[in-house]
């Protein structure tokens, strides 16, 4: 991912409405991303899309992720 790619990622990560969520993407992003081959990273800005609280309900396992695509991602997202 090109460095401004990434900067706009990170944006997007910290400026959420949720700040739960905020945290968990932001230090994901700071700690685990570059480690994700490239569609992991894919999956991550998907999920970064999601609205707040859908997201937030996947990352606290309150919810289910259905999406074989996304679950890795969200799994390691569950453990930062």
């Amino acid at each position: 991912m090109e460095r401004q790619d990434y900067e706009r990622l990170r944006w997007r990560c910290i400026r959420r409405g949720l700040l739960e969520v905020d945290i968990a993407l932001t230090r994901f992003l700071d700690d685990g991303f570059d480690q994700l081959d490239d569609e992991e990273q894919k999956a991550f800005v998907e999920l970064a899309d999601m609205e707040d609280y859908d997201l937030w309900h996947l990352i606290s396992g309150q919810a289910d992720i259905d999406d074989p695509r996304l679950a890795h991602v969200v799994n390691l997202l569950r453990k930062s």
